[in-house]
């Protein structure tokens, strides 16, 4: 029964990812190399109030653009977002990973390699910035550490463009 699922929903998922693309809003600064998305921990004003990516629907997924040649960081990131939710102690975030999927388009996307991340079930409210995941696990000293600097900027460079966000709610009973 999941299997039919899985393909129904990453036949949709691919169906759909251009229109929710092009549908977004142009970036609010000129193209720097560098995606809108979470400054290095340095930088880091000490607690955000309101989630910068967070979903109100039942699932959600954000489509992440990725410079070919660069792949090997973003899934890097990838691999450091789930071995963070992994040893995480926030109860939230652990909720957040229990949903959370990451998946890679086999086919290019506008010269660029799109990655699609899924999560079903939403935990509402809650952030669901890559970059701020990550950095909900780590402590101060972490934060300040160079290699941590480094990361930063090689998971930053990885980003062609910003991030995509569709907030998804099932129809016809949830097939």
């Amino acid at each position: 029964m999941r299997g039919p699922f899985v393909t129904s929903t990453l036949a949709l998922m691919l169906a759909l990812a251009p229109a929710a693309l092009f549908a977004q809003d142009p970036p609010t600064q000129p193209p720097t190399q560098q995606p809108p998305t979470q400054p290095p921990a340095a930088e880091l004003p000490e607690q955000a109030a309101e989630a910068k990516v967070s979903f109100t629907s039942p699932a959600g997924m954000l489509l992440v653009q990725i410079k070919p040649a660069e792949t090997a960081a973003f899934e890097e990131m990838a691999g450091r977002i789930k071995a963070s939710i992994a040893k995480a102690e926030d109860p939230v975030l652990r909720q957040q990973g229990e949903g959370l999927k990451i998946f890679k388009a086999a086919e290019p996307f506008g010269g660029n390699t799109l990655y699609l991340i899924s999560v079903d079930p939403v935990v509402p409210g809650a952030e669901y910035e890559p970059f701020a995941m990550i950095l909900k696990t780590m402590d101060e000293d972490e934060q300040r550490d160079p290699a941590t600097q480094e990361m930063w900027k090689r998971f930053q460079s990885a980003f062609a463009a910003g991030m995509g966000k569709l907030s998804l709610t099932p129809v016809g009973g949830g097939i």
